[in-house]
């Protein structure tokens, strides 16, 4: 039977567990997805250790993951623009660490040909999520752009499409990630220590503005300090002094057309996808030890295979 990882009550990464359950059947504008990879975001952590409850309640035994990459393996009687065997991309309704899944046709575009399966199950969340914040910060070409937690899943993605826009980018990380940074088209700053200082040593005319894709108040506070214009300011963390700041937090705004230009960018060999470590469904929960680590470099992707 095809296996799903859920937990049954909130609590650390162990609560996590793999089940098996009946196959799906795909509604008439749906396809069913054997599933390949899996990206494992923060939030996904988040919702485990019970932190979203209040907004987002868990329904035990609860599944997790909301992005994928896998192979069409069944189609609802209404579809037409897919077909069985197309390897796809796309987001879930929050289950896809899973062998298999239904999906709604409008979630999904074709995977790039020569993209690998991790980095096909790390682009959809992230990489959205990193559009949609640089779409509201409306940044000018010849602009600077500073980016916290740079080399992490979101900034990695915003890193290289702010680059790609004419943006010059600023980006926080430790030490070991400067390099990487550096390869992506980023200015590195170390985040230890007087990070205002840091920054403004390698910006001396200013920054313009900031993405926040850590949690702290360090970044809150960074940020308020070198952007005058706090609507030049936007998070895509949760984290609960944001408003005290006076800064926007911004969610993913997902769609088929922004996930298209984002697979056009890699198929135009202007976007890396910052796979970190992979993992197998079993090992969900050593996932989540990472990322709950908050300084891993990449996505953490897990397989099925």
């Amino acid at each position: 039977m095809p296996r799903v990882v859920v937990f049954s009550e909130y609590g650390p990464p162990d609560v996590l567990h793999v089940v098996d359950r009946q196959e799906p059947v795909p509604a008439p504008n749906e396809v069913l997805i054997r599933v390949e990879a899996a990206g494992v975001q923060p939030f996904d952590a988040m919702f485990r250790a019970g932190y979203a409850r209040q907004w987002a309640p868990a329904h035990f035994p609860q599944p997790l993951g909301n992005e994928f990459a896998g192979t069409i393996v069944g189609i609802g009687e209404n579809l037409r623009e897919f077909k069985i065997g197309d390897r796809v991309l796309g987001w879930s309704r929050g289950d896809a660490y899973a062998d298999v899944i239904t999906v709604p046709a409008n979630q999904m575009v074709i995977k790039p040909e020569h993209m690998s399966w991790p980095e096909a199950g790390a682009l959809s969340a992230s990489g959205q999520t990193a559009s949609t914040a640089l779409g509201a910060l409306d940044l000018a070409k010849g602009e600077t752009l500073l980016v916290h937690a740079a080399a992490g899943g979101v900034g990695s993605f915003a890193v290289q499409i702010a680059v790609e826009h004419g943006i010059r980018v600023i980006g926080t990380a430790s030490e070991v990630n400067h390099d990487y940074l550096r390869e992506l088209g980023a200015i590195p700053v170390d985040y230890h220590g007087d990070l205002v200082a840091n920054v403004r040593a390698v910006a001396p005319s200013g920054i313009d503005a900031s993405l926040i894709a850590v949690g702290g108040e360090p970044p809150l506070e960074a940020s308020v300090a070198l952007v005058s214009n706090r609507t030049r300011i936007v998070t895509v963390a949760f984290e609960a002094s944001t408003e005290r700041y006076g800064i926007t937090r911004v969610g993913t705004q997902r769609s088929q057309e922004r996930l298209l230009s984002l697979t056009a960018l890699y198929d135009a060999g202007k976007l890396h996808v910052p796979v970190g470590q992979v993992f197998a469904l079993t090992e969900a929960a050593d996932a989540h030890r990472l990322i709950e680590t908050g300084h891993s470099r990449g996505k953490a992707v897990i397989v099925t295979q």
